[in-house]
C-alpha cells in the first residue's frame, strides 16, 4: 500500500477520534509508538495529544543500546509534554528468560529512578500470550505485580495487559489468586473482538475481574508481515472500520460514564512488524457502561 494512503487512514482516525472527544471531553487521545521520532512528527503536533504508549523490555536498562532507545523516547515524550504509559515485556537479548520478582523489582527502581516523572505501567504485556515466556506462568506475573505496587503504591499499575484469547480468563484467574489483592486496572488488547466487529471476549474479561479495563491495544491490520495463527482481513478500510468499531462502541456505552478514557494511534509501525492501526482506550467505568 502506498504510504501516503496509510499515513491519509491514520490521520483520519485520529481527526475522528478528537471530534469524539470534542463534546463531552470523555475521550483523551494518544498515541502508541516505540519510535521517538513521531514527537517531532508535524501531524504529531496537529494532533494535540498528551498520552503515549511504550514498550518496553524488563532489562531493557542493563542494555547499553536499549537504554540508549528508551532515553531517546523518553525525554523526546517529556520535551513534548507526554504521559507515558509503561508496558513491560519479554527480554531483547533473551526472550524466554524470565526475572525472579527480586530481579524485576530491581530493575523497576532503577526505571523509576531514571525516570520519575513517569506514573503509569503496565506489569507485562500480552501475559496470556504462548508467544510470552509468561503464558503458563501468571503466578510469577502477580508476584511482579505484588512487588512494584507495593514499590509505588501512588503509581496506577495495570495488573497486566491480555489478549482476547481462549486461555484469557483461566489465565486471569490464575493471577488473581496469588495477587493477595484485586487490582483495580487491566489491560485488554482485544483484536479479536474489534476484528470480528463483537465485544464476546470484553464481556468475558470484565466478567472476570473486577477492576477497570482499559483497552491498550485495539483495532484493525493494514497489512501483516509476521507469522500468525488467527487471520483478519487487512487492508486499509478494514483497520479503519475495525478501529471506528471500537471507539464508537465503547464512546456510545460509556457517554454518561467516563471519567478517563485514552485512545492511542499508531500510524508508522516499525519495518518487519504487522502495520497495524490501533487504538487504546482506557475508562474508569468501562464496566458498568458495557453492561455487566
Amino acid at each position: 500500500m502506498p504510504m501516503h494512503a496509510r499515513v491519509r487512514s491514520s490521520l483520519l482516525a485520529v481527526a475522528f477520534l478528537l471530534a469524539l472527544a470534542a463534546p463531552a471531553h470523555a475521550l483523551t487521545v494518544g498515541i502508541a509508538d516505540n519510535k521517538a521520532d513521531m514527537f517531532a512528527d508535524p501531524r504529531f503536533g496537529l494532533t494535540g495529544v498528551s498520552h503515549a504508549r511504550v514498550t518496553v523490555a524488563w532489562d531493557a536498562l542493563s542494555s547499553g543500546w536499549q537504554t540508549e532507545e528508551l532515553d531517546t523516547w523518553m525525554n523526546a515524550a517529556r520535551a513534548a509534554n507526554v504521559d507515558p504509559l509503561v508496558s513491560f515485556g519479554h527480554s531483547r537479548i533473551d526472550r524466554r528468560h524470565l526475572p525472579t520478582p527480586e530481579r524485576f523489582l530491581f530493575e523497576f527502581r532503577r526505571f523509576r529512578a531514571r525516570y520519575p516523572w513517569v506514573n503509569e505501567y503496565a506489569t507485562w504485556n500480552e501475559a496470556n500470550h504462548c508467544g510470552e515466556p509468561t503464558c503458563h506462568r501468571p503466578a510469577l506475573v502477580a508476584a511482579f505485580y505484588r512487588s512494584i505496587r507495593r514499590e509505588c503504591p501512588s503509581c496506577r499499575i495495570l495488573a497486566a495487559e491480555v489478549l482476547d484469547m481462549p486461555n484469557m480468563v483461566s489465565w486471569v484467574r490464575a493471577f488473581r489468586r496469588r495477587a493477595r489483592e484485586e487490582p483495580r486496572y487491566w489491560g485488554l488488547h482485544n483484536y479479536i473482538d474489534a476484528n470480528r466487529a463483537r465485544t464476546t471476549g470484553t464481556r468475558r474479561l470484565l466478567r472476570a475481574v473486577k477492576g477497570q479495563v482499559w483497552f491498550t491495544e485495539t483495532g484493525g491490520i493494514v497489512a501483516r508481515r509476521n507469522r500468525h495463527k488467527v487471520t483478519f482481513p487487512e487492508s486499509a478500510r478494514h483497520a479503519a472500520t475495525a478501529t471506528c468499531f471500537g471507539s464508537t462502541h465503547v464512546d456510545a456505552r460509556c457517554r454518561s460514564r467516563a471519567v478517563r478514557q485514552t485512545a492511542s494511534i499508531s500510524w508508522a509501525p516499525a519495518r518487519g512488524s504487522s502495520r497495524v492501526q490501533s487504538i487504546v482506550l482506557a475508562s474508569s467505568s468501562i464496566r458498568r457502561a458495557m453492561g455487566d
